[in-house]
């Protein structure tokens, strides 16, 4: 079954069908796991572009192994968790769990030694400009004085050694906390050697800086425990010193939340369980012994390919501090101040602006100001009656949901959706659900069985004698910090049928209805997969050869096989399809005969692409649509996940330009090549930095409006 092969490079291979769905071959498919850690290789690279300032390539790398720590908690505990169960199922690529698990070790421990590579070559260039980051074996005598005083007076008393070898039950070491531990020597000989771990406790400061009269001079605060660690234990000898951080299995779900009946208490239990789940992953000093790691691998019962040795800060968030640091402006880039949306420009009353005609916000180039103020009104709005809305993930002091706690204290009727299970923010969604409760608000937990990750405001208001519903649709999370930093769309109407299908979709959240008919919102898990397949379908149905078809759309992730098949299809029938993918993509582009007509694009910058955009030519007829959803099969099939399209025609000629932007990024953008890997686009001509791009049209349309607006100059009496 599938393709028999005519030539033996991939990328450059012509097949021949050997059966009656030869596009479900798993060749044709990227493994998911390996193409995540391809994007994670793209944002490693911007830290070695030198045409970045070093604290923003600095940036880069924390980001870097921040992800990667992510990807360990959650996927590769995943198929860790199979392979330890002796699963054998292949995925939608053909490998199993071993298969997949000993490929990410190879590719993952190149990774991290090109990032130590990076983190060094920046403090490097830091050294020059006066801020200078000193390694242990680097340290003057006088260095070690001051560490000395430091550690007695600010470290010691809040550090507690822990004999993990010998204390029953087994101390827990918490999830990615830094430690440094130490092996011991003993009268008794090699034998009865003892290692002793020190974690370090998290409100101590990461960087310790030395004296110096003009520059920065800074210690790791591990190597000030390590240097100094002899004075917590008298009379015997420090042999060797580590510092290490354990990443455990975070992939823990509710097994069948629609039995569970305090949900509130469960995710408290599912968060907890997390500090108990087995390692995955060590992260150790590289200049430790032998001995010393593999004494604390053993004790962690880590295999060799699950430890990695770094060479250098082992924490993403002591590196973003680093690369944050006040006083160094010179070495981050400037500041991109979000300006007023073009579409709000001039209008004094937000209602009044949105009933007129729809808004579309492009964040962050445009404020989210006007997302925070239309709930911050309509909390204090007398006419404002109800609002409803569903919260994903937020910020930790969110305007929103304090505007929303108001509401319901002067009487609105509130509803809010918190989806308790987002991965790692479900403590913080646990406290605002408390919170909005014990205002007045009605709270739901989300819906059993599914995630709900759709993105929906919808506001209820007396104008006269009617009411009038104001609804907000978007991309990206209500969240006013990561809008500063995630490129996203949202879009405020008034328009009855969006409107009547929000209303529709909050009764569904609530139990009060059944999933129907929608206007003009397609709904995941009942229907979005096949509105995606319909609108590929009716793509490939209106190609010809003097009129092909075009598809262009701007995902997070492309991984869901039945999506990949039907692109594969329009592709075989001339459809030209051009993607840009930020992350994985299971597709496999330039395949002879397959894909040709396909061509994907990644865009990795100074912010996180995260906007969904779907544009299909339609013979003519242009259709340009918005969504939270990636085309993934857990977007498709597990959460609630929300299409909407726009209609008006200035708003789609702005999103079909933003969307051929994208391809025309000679900047920060790579091509996939069939082969699952990235290379830059090599630049021609006039350089396009699509971000930069935007942010200048942002800047351009606040001023052109400046100046268009009526100058009132007083005539005074000649002198």
């Amino acid at each position: 079954m599938g393709f028999r092969r005519c030539a033996n490079r991939l990328g450059k291979t012509k097949y021949k069908y050997m059966s009656k769905d030869p596009l479900k071959s798993p060749e044709l498919l990227i493994n998911r796991e390996l193409s995540w850690l391809e994007f994670n290789r793209r944002v490693l690279e911007e830290g070695f572009d030198a045409k970045l300032p070093l604290l923003e390539r600095l940036k880069f790398l924390a980001i870097f192994n921040s992800n990667l720590d992510e990807f360990f908690l959650v996927r590769v505990a995943w198929l860790t968790q199979r392979r330890a169960a002796k699963e054998r199922k292949r995925d939608a690529a053909g490998m199993t769990p071993a298969e997949q698990l000993k490929a990410i070790d190879l590719r993952a421990h190149e990774m991290v030694a090109r990032a130590a590579e990076g983190v060094r070559n920046v403090f490097a260039g830091l050294a020059k400009e006066g801020l200078r980051v000193w390694d242990r074996d680097q340290w003057t005598e006088e260095h070690r004085k001051y560490a000395r005083l430091y550690f007695a007076r600010e470290i010691q008393p809040v550090l507690t050694p822990l004999a993990i070898e010998e204390l029953s039950p087994r101390p827990l070491l918490p999830n990615l906390q830094l430690h440094v531990a130490a092996l011991l020597s003993s009268d008794n000989g090699e034998l009865a050697q003892r290692v002793v771990v020190v974690p370090v406790p998290s409100q101590l400061d990461r960087w310790i800086a030395f004296p110096s009269e003009s520059e920065t001079h800074l210690a790791r605060v591990d190597d000030v425990i390590a240097d100094n660690l002899w004075s917590l234990f008298p009379g015997v000898e420090v042999l060797d010193t580590a510092a290490f951080r354990v990443a455990r299995d975070a992939d823990v779900v509710l097994q069948d939340d629609e039995e569970i009946n305090d949900l509130l208490h469960a995710m408290e239990e599912v968060v907890l369980s997390r500090r108990r789940r087995d390692a995955v992953r060590l992260t150790v000093s590289a200049g430790a012994g032998a001995k010393l790691k593999q004494r604390l691998a053993d004790w962690l019962e880590l295999r060799d390919g699950q430890v990695y040795e770094i060479d250098g800060p082992q924490e993403a968030a002591a590196l973003m501090e680093l690369a944050q640091r006040p006083g160094f402006d010179k070495l981050k880039i400037d500041d991109w101040p979000p300006q007023v949306p073009r579409d709000l420009i001039g209008a004094d009353d937000l209602w009044e602006a949105v009933q007129d005609r729809d808004v579309l916000l492009f964040h962050p180039y445009e404020s989210f100001d006007p997302v925070v103020k239309l709930v911050e009104q309509a909390a204090e709005d007398p006419d404002a009656l109800a609002i409803k809305q569903t919260l994903y993930r937020t910020s930790g002091d969110s305007p929103i949901v304090r505007a929303l706690t108001r509401a319901a204290g002067n009487g609105k009727e509130v509803t809010v959706l918190v989806e308790l299970k987002a991965r790692f923010d479900e403590w913080r969604n646990v406290n605002w659900a408390r919170r909005l409760e014990d205002a007045g608000a009605h709270v739901i937990y989300g819906v059993a069985g599914f995630k709900t990750h759709a993105k929906a405001l919808l506001i209820v208001r007396r104008q006269g004698r009617r009411m009038v519903r104001y609804v907000h649709l978007a991309t990206g999370n209500y969240n006013d910090r990561t809008a500063r930093q995630y490129s996203d769309i949202g879009l405020m109407t008034c328009d009855r049928e969006i409107a009547g299908d929000a209303a529709s979709l909050f009764n569904l959240l609530t139990g009060c209805s059944e999933a129907v008919g929608w206007s003009k919102l397609a709904v995941a898990p009942v229907g979005l997969r096949q509105k995606f397949l319909d609108l590929i379908e009716r793509e490939i149905q209106a190609s010809s050869d003097d009129r092909p078809g075009l598809i262009m759309a701007k995902v997070n992730s492309l991984e869901d096989p039945e999506i990949c098949h039907a692109l594969y299809r329009a592709s075989q029938a001339g459809v030209k399809v051009m993607l840009n993918v930020r992350g994985i993509c299971c597709l496999r582009p330039g395949l002879a005969g397959v894909s040709e007509n396909i061509e994907v694009r990644s865009i990795v910058d100074r912010y996180l692409e995260h906007a969904r955009i779907f544009y299909f030519r339609n013979g003519g007829h242009e259709e340009v649509y918005l969504s939270s959803a990636d085309w993934m099969k857990r977007n498709l099939s597990k959460r609630l996940e929300l299409l909407f399209p726009i209609s008006e025609p200035d708003h789609r000629r702005r999103l079909i330009d933003a969307l051929r932007t994208y391809f025309a990024d000679n900047v920060k953008s790579w091509r996939l090549l069939s082969d699952g890997t990235y290379e830059r686009i090599v630049r021609k001509g006039k350089a396009v930095r699509v971000q930069e791009k935007f942010y200048r049209e942002a800047i351009a349309a606040a001023s052109e409006a400046a100046r268009a607006a009526p100058q009132f100059r007083p005539l005074t009496r000649p002198s």
